[in-house]
């Protein structure tokens, strides 16, 4: 009897103790968290001002001068160590190296705009003639700038170390140039250090400022764009025997591929082929000799991916050897499947939860837009989420790239606070268990 006492009597100690040290924990994640608020909340202004200027300013892919060097500006300014320029041509890196031992994780934003004319009457509007930040990387861009901010004011809090990642080119290097996530891994954008994991986020205009969508495992979908040259041979177009009609035979190419996704591959098998151009001939008289087609061909499945690039080539090569032409089918441009770590995700979303509340996590489907983040993701652990930038009630509905894309710039201020929590967690953690 006495023996069981002395159990009962640990046992309870030791759940005290276990209880307190939790209470202090919560109490320390509680403070912290306020203390990340007060933060953001301060820099709000600022934040919002910068965004504007990114916006009237915007740079398409691998031509981000002036946003590569503000941002690098404001880096040295904060006093990042190691600021780095140049990599992946626009494209910059920084470390902010805690007080505490710990682990190195990434987080990324990107930097380009889009070919897309604004229409929009606003105060920032662009200010440049045919492009426009019509995907939100200037607010990606500004919350990163914004999370650093933050982070250089709480040294003493970080164990380990956060590298970050300003790219360009997300939209995809022009023809015939490099850049994008693959350069920027390429010239050693995650070595020294390397990071054990990285994080990144992307507006979302379908949800509300204050909401943060995710998705486990594919998030979104490889693309490959495509052009497909059919040559055939020009006649009078009163005489088209003749010749070899490239116009039909890319009538006949164009439904041939078609039947790929709906008669050769698996219907629960999310895929998409996108013929977007067909260009070819020289007059209306004139049988052509000659039509050009590009497109986007998207999936969730990296064998799907594959097999059906085979089927692409199967298709072109029938079609063309009736009618006596021959093509060239040229694949660009890639980008592999979006995927976020599982166990990234489940270890991060009490984080998120904590921060919004439960009512504001959103779960949708996977869609076939595509991300060059999915690079980084085939190098290390990766969970790349979604910013709720929309608010109905303002009329800020607009899809991505469309002249009427806006955003509301309260989600600024959200995705600092949730980027700069995660972040810190995630330290903790695996500093905790190393």
């Amino acid at each position: 009897m006495k023996h069981q006492l002395v159990i009962a009597i640990v046992l309870f100690l030791t759940l005290s103790f276990l209880s307190g040290a939790q209470q202090e924990a919560q109490s320390d994640s509680s403070q912290r968290e306020h203390q990340i608020s007060e933060a953001a909340e301060a820099l709000r202004a600022k934040l919002i001002e910068q965004r504007r200027d990114f916006h009237m300013h915007p740079e398409l892919s691998n031509r981000e001068e002036r946003t590569s060097r503000i941002v690098a500006e404001r880096l040295r300014a904060l006093g990042l160590d190691d600021v780095k320029t140049g990599i992946g041509k626009y494209g910059v890196v920084a470390l902010l190296k805690g007080s505490k031992p710990g682990p190195v994780v990434a987080v990324r934003a990107d930097m380009d705009a889009l070919p897309i004319q604004e229409t929009i009457d606003v105060p920032y509007k662009s200010l440049v003639p045919g492009v426009k930040h019509a995907c939100g990387h200037d607010v990606h861009t500004t919350v990163e700038l914004g999370v650093a901010e933050v982070l250089t004011k709480m040294r003493d809090q970080i164990s380990g170390s956060i590298k970050f990642i300003f790219q360009p080119a997300e939209e995809g290097a022009p023809q015939g140039e490099e850049g994008g996530a693959s350069l920027m891994i390429k010239e050693g954008a995650l070595e020294n250090p390397r990071p054990s994991a990285i994080f990144g986020l992307h507006t979302m205009p379908s949800i509300e400022a204050g909401q943060i969508a995710y998705h486990s495992g594919p998030a979104m979908a490889s693309s490959d764009r495509f052009t497909i040259t059919i040559r055939g041979k020009g006649s009078h177009g009163a005489q088209p025997q003749l010749g070899v009609d490239a116009v039909t035979i890319a009538a006949e190419a164009v439904t041939a591929i078609q039947t790929i996704r709906s008669r050769r591959i698996d219907p629960l098998e999310p895929l998409v082929i996108t013929i977007g151009t067909i260009k070819g001939g020289e007059r209306y008289n004139i049988v052509a000799g000659e039509v050009k087609m590009e497109g986007t061909m998207r999936t969730f499945n990296e064998e799907v991916r594959s097999r059906v690039q085979d089927m692409m080539r199967q298709s072109l090569a029938g079609v063309t050897s009736a009618h006596g032409a021959n093509f060239d089918l040229v694949f660009d441009s890639p980008n592999p499947v979006t995927y976020n770590d599982p166990r990234l995700v489940e270890e991060t979303l009490p984080t998120i939860r904590r921060l919004v509340g439960d009512a504001n996590v959103i779960a949708p489907k996977p869609f076939m837009p595509s991300e060059d983040f999915s690079y980084y993701q085939r190098v290390i652990p990766g969970f790349f989420y979604y910013l709720g930038v929309g608010n109905k009630a303002k009329g800020i509905t607009a899809a991505w790239h469309t002249a009427q894309f806006d955003v509301d710039e309260e989600s600024i201020n959200v995705g600092v606070r949730v980027m700069t929590n995660v972040l810190l967690d995630y330290l903790d953690h695996h500093a905790a268990n190393r």
